[in-house]
């Protein structure tokens, strides 16, 4: 999956001044920094730590760092009994030819494909080059399939036109996986000269109106994004009723509240995939 352009600099001087200011404050009332943030957690941002409030009525992830496990080849597993964890990958158009045979018989259980993508400078919706190729393919060698449409949608309106893309797309094929938001700050420097980059007004909004889509078509939704979108960009309380997928790579799942996927690595190597790839692991509650 393409990696999230966010700059990071506003992140470390509002992290650093929320360190200053506690700081100061102990020095003036003899205060510890736990007891400032009375009703907050401290979390792992993925540009340092904070302190957040977390959202009312959405349940935290309950998965301990200790039930995580990771391998000489950058693989991480889950060792824990509460879940059944499936490895796999997402991929686009960036893998070019894919063995898939091969990426099963590796022991991936299922892959999330991008199918299409709106261009975050004019806006246009475009097919991933190699979607049909990767849905047959990974499908023929009997992967659980789901995909993601890279989003740049500036309103609700255009969100839930690129999820009716996505269900077009995808009625050709067996998918049994979520349809997929992901939108993604995009660095203007990156961008073609003459073109703007699209900003969303309100990323939740947007992501409400494609997973609304998406239901209302008979398909599972999900939300993807990284730790500083989950923590400051999307309201969980209006997207708990659907799945989360955090982008927070390390060896461990540290992303504080409920979710279903984990991408925990953007450089993993799987057997059929040349270069790099996306690593992820789905955590299927085992009920008894």
């Amino acid at each position: 999956m393409k990696r999230l352009h966010k700059k990071l600099d506003f992140p470390f001087r509002r992290a650093l001044a929320v360190l200053l200011a506690a700081a100061m404050t102990f020095a003036l009332t003899g205060c510890s920094v736990r007891e400032l943030h009375i009703g907050q957690v401290e979390v792992n941002t993925g540009a340092g730590t904070a302190w957040i409030t977390p959202a009312r009525g959405v349940d935290r992830f309950d998965i301990p760092a200790a039930d995580f496990s990771a391998g000489a080849d950058g693989s991480v597993t889950y060792t824990g009994t509460a879940y059944r964890v499936l490895q796999g990958i997402d991929v686009s158009t960036f893998q070019q030819d894919i063995d898939w045979q091969a990426v099963a018989d590796s022991g991936i259980a299922f892959a999330v494909i991008r199918a299409g993508y709106r261009g975050y400078g004019k806006g246009g919706i475009v097919e991933d080059d190699r979607f049909r190729q990767n849905v047959a393919g990974a499908c023929a060698a009997g992967l659980r399939v789901g995909l993601y449409f890279f989003s740049q949608a500036v309103t609700p309106e255009e969100a839930a036109e690129e999820a009716q893309w996505l269900v077009d797309a995808a009625r050709d094929y067996k998918i049994d996986m979520p349809l997929v938001f992901d939108w993604e700050n995009i660095d203007q420097s990156t961008v073609a000269a003459g073109d703007t980059v699209r900003t969303a007004e309100d990323v939740t909004a947007c992501a409400a109106a494609f997973c609304e889509t998406v239901t209302a078509a008979g398909y599972d939704a999900a939300v993807y994004g990284n730790r500083w979108q989950g923590y400051y960009d999307y309201d969980f309380a209006q997207l708990k009723d659907y799945a989360f997928w955090v982008s927070a790579p390390g060896t461990a799942d540290d992303f504080y509240y409920a979710h279903d996927f984990w991408q925990y690595s953007y450089d993993g190597t799987v057997p059929g995939v040349s270069g790099s790839v996306d690593r992820d692991l789905w955590f299927v509650p085992i009920t008894t």
